[in-house]
């Protein structure tokens, strides 16, 4: 829930460096309630200051839009961080060592997160015996780093029958048998929800977060998840909190479970997209690819839904005036979103599917043919830069997983230069809630074709996010007169203006690009959050800024 209480009338932050087109060498901003109603020099600065204005002396900080992560689960983020945190582990005996200790210290079923095998000498995954002697036979729950698998103890799996399940692999567990420990696991209260929620919400107001494109679906969390987000049940607190974009990924396939769905959320949905499966993941095995993956030649995949379903929704989608969407990330997955948005478009017509600006999060794996029918189809790819970082490396998981094929992950220059409108957010907690990594994940892609300049993957994680969620405001994402106060002032090693050419990034600190200046994503340290402000309230304030 958001407050609309202005953190004060007038505010002149002065003295640092304003991210503004309107004018790309301001060094100060005058905020009035909760729009920005000036920006320019230190000079006119000095000549229209007065003792109405609270004065911010920013010195030398940069004042810029505020980021929107355009994939989040805020349930799930916060839980993460409550969990065993398993991102450290380094192998299967530091894994098991994990939850021995873990059972050491609680009672009750032990949930962890964040592992990756794919990093092990060993690359294998603890067996659901091997879970009960670590734990002494408790019921454990440790979700994969892409959270579309998990291991599970023999305890748990008994339990629940988890071995009857498709998806059993002597504690390993996908598709459903992942989903019903899963569902176990996340048996939650609103009181225990709220509680989640909100610290995940702090965090990315700690970040410079202004909003958030929350993607719940029935599979992740129930629908009371998503409806006290948008306040419609129990309660999140007064306290002010970034702005929830809210997306229910849930197949509809008739105009009155469209309508069901709608309603059940009052009517707040921006679409009925988001985690709305198409395939599974790369990590998993799951992701449904044209052919077989290199380190498991008996599988291609899995693909959840069909063409024909993916096309009935996007049909009724668009007929209801809403966005429709799917997770999709192999190119498999890809190959039948495009033959669904071929079927839609034969019923209601192409501008209409284009004027809908559907979307389509992750898209991992993509050629040039499938990049041109996304231009065709007006479609919007949610994607997560981090994802490159931490898998794309020479003998990384995508290497593992698809061999020479991982080249072709994650194509942010080619879907750029094709005219695809791109956005990117974490899919945190999958990866942190931390945006500047995002933006230098894009710009330093372990591909360097791939690689984009600063200010295009700064404006994917701003003012690409609010409008691929067709919020209604276009002034969203961007400072100067008039446009809606959402911003964040950061403390940066350094600003720097990005000038890629068509080979390589290249940095430079030259006045006359007349382009805004950015941090410089090449030092150690990322920028720092000082305060963060959505529609002129504060969201956050670090404890050294005054």
């Amino acid at each position: 829930m958001n407050s609309t209480a202005p953190a004060n009338a007038l505010t002149l932050y002065r003295n640092g460096s304003v991210y503004s087109s309107a004018d790309p060498f301001a060094t100060a901003m005058l905020v009035d309630g909760g729009t920005v109603a000036w920006v320019g020099s230190e000079q006119a600065a000095t000549s229209i200051q007065d003792d109405k204005m609270q004065v911010v002396d920013l010195q030398g900080a940069l004042v810029a839009p505020g980021f929107v992560d355009s994939h989040v689960h805020l349930t799930e983020t916060g839980l993460a961080a409550s969990s065993v945190d398993l991102s450290g582990v380094r192998s299967l005996a530091e894994m098991l060592d994990a939850v021995a200790a873990e059972a050491g210290r609680t009672a009750g079923l032990i949930i962890g997160h964040g592992w990756d095998e794919s990093g092990w000498t060993d690359r294998r995954v603890p067996t659901a015996a091997e879970l009960d002697r670590a734990s002494g036979n408790r019921s454990v729950y440790l979700a994969r780093a892409d959270v579309h698998c998990a291991v599970v103890s023999g305890t748990l799996a008994a339990e629940l029958g988890l071995a009857a399940l498709d998806g059993w692999e002597d504690g390993f567990v996908i598709r459903d048998a992942h989903e019903t420990a899963r569902t176990v696991s996340r048996s939650l209260s609103l009181t225990e929800r709220a509680r989640y929620q909100r610290a995940a919400l702090d965090l990315a107001a700690s970040q410079g977060i202004v909003a958030v494109a929350e993607m719940a679906a029935a599979h992740i969390a129930p629908a009371e998840d998503l409806r006290q987000l948008l306040g419609l049940e129990g309660s999140l607190g007064e306290a002010p909190s970034p702005q929830v974009l809210p997306y229910w990924g849930q197949l509809a396939q008739s105009e009155s479970e469209l309508a069901e769905i709608v309603s059940s959320f009052d009517g707040r949905l921006l679409g009925l997209a988001g985690d709305l499966n198409i395939d599974g993941s790369i990590g998993a095995r799951t992701a449904s690819l044209r052919a077989p993956y290199a380190d498991a030649p008996e599988t291609a995949g899995s693909l959840y839904l069909s063409a024909e379903q993916a096309a009935r929704h996007v049909e009724l989608a668009t007929r209801a005036g809403l966005q429709a969407g799917f997770h999709v990330i192999g190119d498999a997955g890809l190959d039948t979103v495009i033959q669904a948005l071929d079927l839609a478009a034969a019923s209601v017509g192409e501008p209409a599917i284009r004027a809908a600006h559907h979307r389509l999060e992750h898209l991992e794996l993509s050629d040039d043919s499938a990049i041109a029918d996304l231009v065709r189809f007006g479609t919007t790819a949610s994607m997560q830069p981090a994802f490159d970082a931490l898998w794309g490396n020479e003998g990384g998981m995508y290497a593992q997983r698809l061999g020479e094929r991982s080249t072709a992950m994650n194509r942010f220059a080619s879907l750029f230069s094709a005219g695809v409108p791109v956005v990117f957010g974490s899919d945190a907690p999958v990866t942190a809630l931390d945006p500047w990594r995002a933006v230098r994940a894009a710009v330093m892609h372990n591909n360097p074709a791939q690689r984009i300049s600063a200010r295009a993957a700064f404006i994917a994680h701003t003012r690409a996010g609010w409008r691929a969620a067709g919020t209604g405001n276009p002034m969203l994402g961007q400072l100067a007169p008039g446009t809606p106060a959402s911003f964040a002032v950061w403390e940066a090693d350094e600003l720097m203006v990005q000038t890629p050419d068509a080979s390589v990034a290249s940095w430079s600190t030259d006045p006359r690009a007349g382009t805004p200046l950015l941090p410089a994503l090449d030092t150690e340290q990322l920028p720092r959050c000082l305060q963060t402000v959505h529609l002129g309230t504060e969201l956050y304030r670090a404890a050294d800024f005054s």
